[in-house]
């Protein structure tokens, strides 16, 4: 166990690109495996070299920077799925409708009948059926 932690000193480690690429990896291996084109394992070999690459690079602010890179990109994508998740979790509770004027989405409770809805960040009141 020093061996390896003498060996990493220093070292970048891994981050949220890596694991996203490790995934992209795993998804590729089903998806060869599925159709059985064996092209794909290239693919999958070249992510993980980049991986371990990445993983042992020295360089660490050249690592940060990609790793920063992918997260601004990933962040809005992470964002809206888990509003989606989310949203789908309370599909059985709540409704959800847009604000017709500043279009912020509003969670209501289901079941209430004809409610006057008024929207917390532009005030604007108006009626729905939830």
């Amino acid at each position: 166990m020093d061996f390896l932690r003498r060996f990493m000193a220093g070292r970048y480690g891994s981050d949220q690109l890596n694991n996203a690429l490790l995934l992209l990896g795993l998804v590729l291996i089903v998806v060869e495996w599925i159709s059985r084109w064996r092209w794909v394992g290239i693919f999958v070999l070249a992510l993980l070299i980049l991986c371990y690459f990445r993983m042992f690079s020295r360089n660490i602010q050249a690592r940060y920077a990609e790793n920063q890179w992918f997260l601004r990109r990933w962040g809005p994508v992470s964002n809206r799925l888990r509003n989606m998740l989310a949203r789908f979790r309370d599909r059985k509770t709540h409704r959800y409708f847009k604000c017709p004027q500043c279009k912020q989405r509003l969670r209501v409770p289901r079941g209430r009948g004809k409610i006057n809805i008024t929207c917390p960040h532009c005030h604007h009141q108006f009626i729905r059926k939830s």
